[in-house]
């Protein structure tokens, strides 16, 4: 696994072996990245499910002031930490080790907003569903007004859904609007913004 681009372009990052940690693939995180361009330089950015870090810091290669990187693995954690050490970007680099809900109590007491906030849980769960209603009830905070969420998933969660009658749940946020979907092989990105 590897940085694609920006000041820590094709520098080799590591990635557990185990079944709980899936990093997002270069040409998804490329096509992704192209999307978000605009969100990331000089932004702060939230990571809620970080596995190894490898997006948030992506998003410090490509100019992003500051991430706060989140996972409750202890693997992940281990993980997060040895690449946040080969790049060099502790300064830049909050690490939390806490339940999804945990860290987004957190964030919320501390007063913290970010530009962009990845969700890149266990595809077959309803982590992402959970946090994206938290945030849509918290309304003006942990999102920036002009801010975007970014929703990493796979069509055969999406087709569980379909099959349990429950396709709209991921359209139907009280402040928070899907405005774009975008297919990549069996990947699936959502993006979010305020309504």
């Amino acid at each position: 696994m590897r940085i694609i681009a920006g000041k820590f372009k094709a520098k080799r990052i590591n990635s557990p072996k185990t079944e709980k940690t899936r990093p997002t693939l270069d040409r998804v995180k490329e096509a992704l990245f192209s999307i978000i361009d605009s969100y990331i330089d000089e932004g702060e950015i939230l990571d809620l499910f970080g596995g190894t870090g490898n997006l948030a810091l992506e998003a410090i290669s490509r100019g992003a002031s500051f991430a706060w990187i989140n996972d409750k693995e202890s693997l992940s954690i281990s993980t997060i930490l040895s690449n946040v050490k080969l790049t060099n970007t502790g300064e830049y680099v909050k690490i939390t080790k806490k339940d999804y809900a945990k860290c987004l109590n957190q964030i919320v007491k501390e007063d913290k907003l970010f530009d962009v906030i990845f969700l890149d849980p266990p595809y077959d769960s309803n982590l992402a569903i959970d946090s994206l209603n938290f945030i849509s009830e918290s309304e003006d905070k942990v999102l920036k007004k002009n801010g975007i969420i970014v929703y990493e998933t796979d069509k055969n969660f999406l087709l569980k859904l379909e099959k349990n009658n429950k396709a709209d749940v991921l359209k139907s946020f009280k402040n928070l609007q899907c405005i774009d979907e975008r297919a990549y092989g069996n990947v699936v990105l959502m993006l979010y913004k305020w309504r």
